[in-house]
């Protein structure tokens, strides 16, 4: 750092000077940036009359800046590093903030089992100080008083909670009680426990009732407002093992209506006559609900008989095949059958037509004569059987028992097997636009001289794709929905190989449903030597990904799938570019 000091500021917080703060800090500093976006969630939440609890204060800035901008009534700031406490003190005293914010050299613990003292690790930076001691580095542990999280609770009544304590997170959130708070801002740090750590922070912030305010947050720093009771989640979240999964409800004079607004989440699904939200018909995505309660709509029409609610009916194939069969096991069920099955659209003044794929796959079900209609508008349901969420996304991937053995016995049963034993399923002519597995067509050549047939399912009615998938004894893929159409029908006896075409949670989706529904899991060849991201278009699932053919050819032969031939080769980069184009950009793949 220079040696005169200069004045510095940030959203009206005057900083002092301290042996933290570098010429890179101090620019950081100036132009907002430093800890931007724990302060932009901070100000979205905060308002006069809150009571904050800050852990991990850091600087002491964060603190500052929401106490002068936002209005709360008091601030409780915890910072483990006892270096810093006495700079953070210096700040709040300089901006006549000692009143207002409580400064303590304390962790705060949740567990029940809550020591008197821990260890905290201090390493050359205290940005990655912590309490999990980082072995690539050197490390001086010091003990810090621990302060009880329910104490805190206790005597200060906090309203929003502000964290960033370098990995502490994952542990706080497994035994806190939040459900007196409003807000949560909170930041994730997968470099200490991984992508699966990350998704459990994030699971325990909705079964506690809290959902994301996208507009202030990023990936790795969560904005989170309450959004319903904290057992809510927890609850009603389908369940492969049973619960409501497994149930039928029949509700008399039931309204249905799709969603009026277009977002993932929205008011639609089915309430009872009274205008009570009937919560066994909501689809769940995840750790999600997608049909959200609502109010009785205006201009209701009027459908007589007894009709099976099928739920959303999607548009997309992928989605429709994973996410609008999940209640079709209630048809064989219900008591004295149904007149028919009934679905709302995803999207408002969206028409997905029951031609085409949609009509086979009802076909291929054995309900091809069956019923079915798409409520455009808001309709009355004279009485409306309403399965459980059998099968989906999420943790119902696995599927309930009875969904497993429905679709066991009617899909495809009057199919018979038709092709090759070595079977290619590929996505070459899809192009990048839809996501890709980079120079396919080369894989498709390398992959043929094997003995394997190419097959484009794009190109063939869903009866084709049974058949072809039926008769095949090894297939390897190209990551992508139709391994979901092959899990329907697959067997155990059958072999297959997932070639992985991006990063995406999705490939450990298909494996399980592969793997829950035939009872054989599948091999799945993570090769990626980069991801080519179109800058135009930056949703990771639209991502194009460079195969490591040369590692590929060696895990396929490993496992069985290819025999010995000439080394395949890499893809050059010079190619890669020229085959996607300028807006496409290459990112190295994750290690």
């Amino acid at each position: 750092m220079t040696d005169a000091f200069r004045a510095i500021a940030i959203k009206g917080v005057q900083v002092p000077h301290s042996p933290f703060l570098t010429d890179t800090r101090i620019r950081r500093i100036e132009e907002a940036r430093y800890e931007g976006e724990e302060i932009a969630g901070a100000l979205a939440v905060c308002r006069p009359g809150d009571r904050v609890v800050e852990m991990g204060a850091g600087l002491g800035i964060v603190s500052a800046v929401t106490a002068m901008n936002a209005g709360p009534e008091a601030v409780l700031s915890f910072e483990a590093n006892p270096n810093l406490i006495p700079h953070i003190r210096a700040l709040h005293a300089l901006n006549g903030l000692e009143d207002r914010i409580d400064v303590r050299n304390q962790v705060v613990i949740s567990a029940p089992d809550r020591p008197e003292t821990m260890d905290f690790f201090l390493g050359s930076s205290y940005l990655g100080n912590s309490l999990i001691d980082r072995e690539t580095r050197r490390t001086e542990a010091v003990p810090v008083q621990t302060a009880a999280w329910a104490d805190v609770v206790r005597d200060f009544r906090p309203t929003v909670l502000i964290m960033d304590i370098e990995g502490g997170e994952l542990d706080f959130l497994a035994h806190a009680d939040l459900s007196g708070l409003r807000a949560v801002v909170l930041e994730f740090h997968p470099d200490l426990y991984g992508k699966e750590g990350m998704r459990r922070c994030k699971e325990a912030l909705r079964d506690a009732g809290f959902g994301k305010l996208a507009k202030a947050s990023t990936r790795f720093v969560w904005t989170c407002v309450r959004t319903a009771p904290k057992q809510d989640a927890r609850a009603l979240r389908p369940d492969p093992a049973g619960g409501w999964s497994c149930t039928l409800r029949a509700v008399k004079g039931a309204v249905v209506t799709g969603a009026r607004i277009n977002q993932l989440s929205a008011p639609s699904g089915v309430i009872t006559s009274t205008g009570a939200d009937v919560p066994e018909g909501a689809l769940w995505r995840n750790m999600r609900r997608i049909n959200l309660p609502f109010e009785r709509p205006p201009g209701v029409e009027r459908l007589e008989g007894r009709w099976l609610w099928g739920g959303v009916m999607w548009r997309n194939f992928a989605h429709f095949v994973v996410e609008s069969p999940g209640r079709l096991w209630g048809y064989d069920t219900v008591p004295g059958g149904v007149d028919g099955i009934l679905f709302v659209p995803r999207r408002p003044r969206e028409d997905p037509d029951l031609t085409g794929f949609r009509a086979d796959f009802f076909a291929a079900m054995g309900l091809g004569d069956v019923p079915i209609r798409v409520a455009h508008k808001p309709t009355e349901v004279a009485e409306l059987i309403v399965p459980g969420q059998g099968f989906g996304l999420g943790a119902i991937t696995d599927g309930t028992q009875i969904f497993r053995n429905f679709m066991h016995r009617r899909f495809g049963a009057e199919i018979a097997a038709e092709g090759g034993e070595k079977l290619y399923i590929s996505r070459a002519l899809l192009g990048p636009s839809r996501g890709a597995l980079l120079g396919e067509e080369r894989v498709e050549d390398l992959m043929r001289a094997q003995g394997y047939d190419i097959f484009h399912p794009e190109r063939h009615t869903i009866p084709q794709q049974i058949a072809r998938y039926k008769a095949a004894r090894q297939i390897v893929a190209s990551e992508g929905s139709a391994l979901h159409l092959y899990a329907f029908c697959g067997r155990a006896d059958q072999r297959v190989a997932i070639l992985c075409r991006r990063r995406s949670g999705s490939t450990a989706q298909i494996a399980r449903h592969i793997a829950c529904f035939t009872g054989r899991t599948p091999v799945v060849i993570d090769h990626l030597r980069a991801v080519w991201q179109n800058a135009e278009s930056p949703r990771p699932r639209l991502s194009v990904g460079e195969p490591d053919l040369p590692a590929m050819q060696v895990s396929l032969r490993a496992a069985g799938f290819i025999g010995e031939g000439a080394p395949w080769s890499a893809i050059p980069e010079h190619e890669a570019q020229a085959a996607l184009g300028e807006r496409y950009f290459r990112e190295a793949a994750e290690a």
